[in-house]
């Protein structure tokens, strides 16, 4: 060891050596920084002071090792899975060709982490590929996601707090299942106490979480994917109710499973969509209007008034225009 190295050299030594050498002792740690015990324990406070998870155990077995968190384990890629990491971030998240956003800045230091074979042609689709914002999607707090990741491991019960679309808010206890990306929002899957039912809540709109609720037992081997599909429908404010004057086969390709659930009428000649939404707007003008088969609104009443106002703009559009 150099008789002349500084203080900082010797505290970045003694974390390298931790490194390398997990349950290294004080007496082997301090002989090779060629120091006394009680001045390896310094360097050891120094690494604690900067963040470094220094970890240490008494007894024969015991010494120093540092804890999870600080290294990473080298990155082997292959030219075509860096590209396609490039490629899955940023059809995730269109701001990470930005370094100054988080999602960016993590993957300039994945990419400047890679060997210059595989991480020239990453950076290059990093820097040349342009990708259009989804504006449906939406990407909740960190925090939030986190809070309800954990109480998905954790199997606990948490209370939360939510603002609907409709800007109507409140609290309740949930069973959390599942956390469900489609189509660039982010869902939790839970079971809702105050609804006694299961409820999909979008996780941008929950306001607070408090965890360490009540041990639960998660519902088994589900498919929360399609489980989501499914209640994406249902528990909504305003009940729907349309007829399509065909059989449910040949509706069925048009309608998406946050619509309802469709049912065969009679001889099968006809079928009924049942369900419920918070939007009968959106639902009438972006999901009844495109598709093209004959359908009578029987309620409820939210969407038949909806239905009747796009049917009249759709009808004045074909009048003659004002005079300018």
């Amino acid at each position: 060891m150099k008789a002349d190295l500084s203080p900082a050299g010797r505290a970045l030594r003694a974390l390298e050596l931790l490194q390398a050498e997990p349950g290294i002792t004080g007496g082997q740690l301090a002989a090779q920084l060629g120091v006394t015990e009680r001045a390896a324990r310094r360097y050891v406070a120094i690494l604690r002071e900067a963040g470094i998870p220094v970890e240490s155990a008494r007894g024969p077995y015991g010494g120093y090792r540092v804890g999870r968190g600080i290294r990473l384990p080298p990155l082997v890629f292959t030219a075509t899975e860096a590209l396609g990491l490039v490629m899955a971030v940023l059809d995730g998240s269109h701001a990470a060709a930005d370094a100054d956003d988080p999602v960016g800045a993590a993957l300039s230091k994945i990419i400047r982490a890679l060997p210059e074979n595989v991480g020239r042609p990453a950076a290059t689709m990093r820097r040349h590929a342009c990708a259009a914002p989804d504006r449906g999607a939406v990407r909740p707090g960190t925090e939030t996601t986190g809070a309800l990741v954990d109480a998905i491991a954790a199997q606990r019960q948490v209370s939360i707090g939510y603002r609907s679309e409709s800007g109507r808010q409140w609290a309740e206890d949930v069973d959390p299942w599942a956390v469900v990306v489609r189509h660039g929002r982010w869902y939790l899957l839970c079971h809702s106490h105050r609804a006694g039912a299961v409820r999909a809540y979008r996780i941008d709109r929950i306001q607070s979480v408090a965890a360490g609720g009540e041990q639960l037992r998660g519902p088994g081997d589900l498919d929360f994917v399609d489980l989501l599909e499914q209640h994406l429908g249902a528990g909504w404010d305003f009940e729907t109710k349309v007829v399509f004057d065909a059989p449910c086969d040949e509706v069925a390709r048009y309608v998406r499973p946050p619509m309802g659930h469709l049912d065969r009428t009679g001889d099968g000649a006809r079928c009924v969509l049942t369900g419920t939404t918070s939007n009968p707007a959106m639902y009438a003008a972006e999901w009844l209007a495109a598709i093209p088969i004959t359908f009578h609104v029987e309620g409820g009443p939210e969407l038949r008034a909806a239905v009747a106002d796009v049917t009249a703009r759709l009808t004045a559009a074909l009048g003659a225009p004002p005079d300018s």
